[in-house]
């Protein structure tokens, strides 16, 4: 059963086209990895599926419901009950510096879901110990490194309890050693069967994570397939092209 559909998306910033025409589907409990140049509108796809981008035209599906149906979106509160659904974790972290780890955790399951302060102790807890950060639930994000910081993202997703994460570059602002902590805590959603989109630049840990690949290019899907079948033997010479630069 797909739980995101997308039809026929379109997304211009002024005279340019950054989506043209895009459409794919997601099942329930699949991992997706989006890989792709630079600028060619993985991230605009990613920040629309929660609003965070408003396209210009197609359909967008979540669960059944339309966050957009033919470039026209559902009022606000329908809105806000699709795209509280998905957590979404950023390039850079995005935390707040003035707030402990647990406070950062807490802020929007207090305000949104109005979870009591037990609720909140508890489950950042242990969704801090998921990630491997139970010793810094009362330490400031200044003092964190990026991977520990980009975990505590994932971990403050998690607490809305989403059915859905996406994963925008999570690991291009982390220094190379860094960046196998944070796949490895990717790696265990996938594990758990979490349905996950995440646009990466890794190839090899998009080959080893994903249950199918999307690559996208000057604003389009080029190709979609399993990992064995795009890294094996693609079908486009655009995609041979891409890979063979990026796995050197």
């Amino acid at each position: 059963m797909a739980i995101i559909e997308v039809s026929h998306m379109k997304k211009s910033f002024g005279h340019l086209d950054v989506l043209k025409d895009v459409s794919f589907e997601i099942q329930k409990n699949e991992v997706i990895a989006v890989i792709g140049p630079s600028g060619s509108g993985k991230s605009t796809m990613l920040r629309s599926l929660v609003h965070l981008e408003e396209i210009n035209g197609g359909s967008i599906k979540v669960q059944d419901q339309y966050l957009v149906k033919d470039g026209v979106y559902s009022n606000h509160s329908q809105i806000k009950a699709i795209t509280s659904r998905m957590g979404m974790v950023f390039q850079h972290f995005n935390l707040f510096p003035h707030l402990t780890v647990q406070e950062n955790l807490g802020l929007a399951p207090k305000h949104v879901k109005k979870l009591t302060k037990e609720e909140v102790r508890s489950n950042s807890a242990v969704l801090l110990q998921k990630v491997g950060l139970s010793e810094k639930a009362e330490v400031y994000p200044g003092n964190l490194s990026g991977g520990q910081k980009q975990r505590v993202a994932i971990a403050r997703a998690l607490m809305m309890n989403p059915d859905i994460m996406l994963f925008d570059e999570p690991t291009s602002a982390l220094d190379p050693e860094l960046t196998g902590e944070v796949l490895a805590v990717i790696k265990q959603l996938a594990e758990e069967h979490m349905t996950m989109v995440i646009v990466t630049h890794e190839m090899s840990f998009a080959k080893e994570v994903a249950d199918r690949i999307i690559f996208m290019d000057n604003g389009q899907v080029m190709e979609s397939g399993s990992p064995d079948q795009l890294f094996h033997q693609p079908k486009m010479d655009r995609t041979r092209e891409f890979l063979n630069r990026a796995m050197r």
